[in-house]
């Protein structure tokens, strides 16, 4: 088995290479605005780490978001092409899933929140288990805090950013490739399609018809 993990529907681009045993190698950047030029040599440096190429892997699993929609794309179109080149198997996970596998210690149940842009946030409520028991949704932040049980922590962009309004706990910021690799195949996150979760229509409309002038 040889598995690329790749997320981008967050500021944070990573990707990482599991073989089945262990983490191979793992690289993350942080820029909200530069996806697109940052992911394809991401891909390239894990691979020429872990001594591989495109052609060698098995299976890939790539992030879903939720997530803003020109991100959270390049992440998904990488991986959908390189499926199709490779044959290998593709899967999703909710992006939320894999920062809650990086938070611990876990006193009590808690909630994962990002940035979702819009003066809102992503967010998943989860068990001491890290089960994810509600969500993905979006929300303000001020109504989100409004549905905190009494003790949740919340961690992730969105916490940070909105500190004022929610409760945030130190913990992880963003998904983390290595995270995600090592949970898809200890099957600690649910495997979901590879399609985008959006939970709102692009921040861009295609223009309208104009219309006819009589």
């Amino acid at each position: 088995m040889l598995l690329l993990a790749l997320d981008t529907a967050t500021p944070a681009v990573t990707a990482a290479v599991h073989d089945g045993s262990a983490v191979l190698a793992s690289a993350s950047t942080v820029d909200a605005r530069r996806h697109g030029e940052l992911l394809a040599p991401l891909v390239r440096r894990v691979l020429t780490a872990a001594g591989a190429t495109p052609a060698d892997l098995t299976d890939i699993a790539v992030g879903v978001g939720p997530g803003p929609f020109t991100g959270l794309r390049v992440g998904l179109v990488t991986a959908r092409v390189m499926a199709l080149a490779t044959g290998a198997r593709l899967v999703g996970c909710c992006s939320l899933d894999v920062i809650a596998c990086s938070y611990a210690p876990r006193q009590s149940g808690f909630v994962v929140a990002t940035d979702a842009r819009r003066r809102e946030v992503h967010w998943a409520a989860y068990e001491e288990s890290g089960r994810r028991v509600d969500g993905p949704a979006v929300d303000r932040p001020v109504d989100l805090a409004g549905r905190l049980q009494p003790g949740a922590d919340v961690v992730g962009r969105g916490a940070l950013l909105y500190a004022d309004l929610l409760p945030a706990a130190d913990g992880p910021l963003d998904p983390d490739a290595a995270v995600l690799a090592e949970a898809v195949v200890g099957g600690a996150v649910e495997l979901l399609d590879p399609e985008p979760l959006y939970l709102r229509r692009p921040d861009v409309a295609s223009a309208r018809p104009r219309k006819p002038v009589s």
